[in-house]
């Protein structure tokens, strides 16, 4: 009975760990790629140069300003603690070999947008 409690102690204070050690990725990100619109009010598609893809929208700028442009947008990532558990996941299956495209991919709400461009590479 002891070494069966001990192993569940052990277990939940592996998960706390892992969960906090997970320092290196913040719930805000700077993204720097094309800005387009979309068919949903207010929602907008930013195409990272990195490749990642963001459906973003914002309270505080006025992103329809920045249609067509390539922008450097901050914003705060929603659900990041799930969303980096997904990227997380999907990295350590890319390093096993596995074909999945591992580019990032989420939701942001943009509380600074500054134009890099008046137009979009892409």
């Amino acid at each position: 009975m002891r070494t069966v409690l001990l192993c569940l102690v052990l277990a939940c204070m592996t998960s706390v760990w892992a969960l906090a050690g997970d320092k290196d990725k913040d719930s805000t990100r700077t993204v720097t790629g094309c800005l387009q619109k979309t068919e949903q009010a207010k929602e907008f598609l930013l195409l990272g140069n990195d490749g990642s893809s963001w459906e973003v929208r914002s309270d505080t700028v006025s992103l329809a300003d920045h249609v067509g442009h390539t922008v450097s947008a901050t914003g705060v990532v929603s659900h990041s603690t799930a969303h980096n558990m997904k990227e997380d996941t999907k990295d350590m299956a890319h390093d096993a070999g596995m074909k999945k495209n591992s580019s990032e991919h989420g939701h942001m709400r943009i509380t600074d947008v500054q134009m890099v461009s008046s137009s979009c590479s892409q």
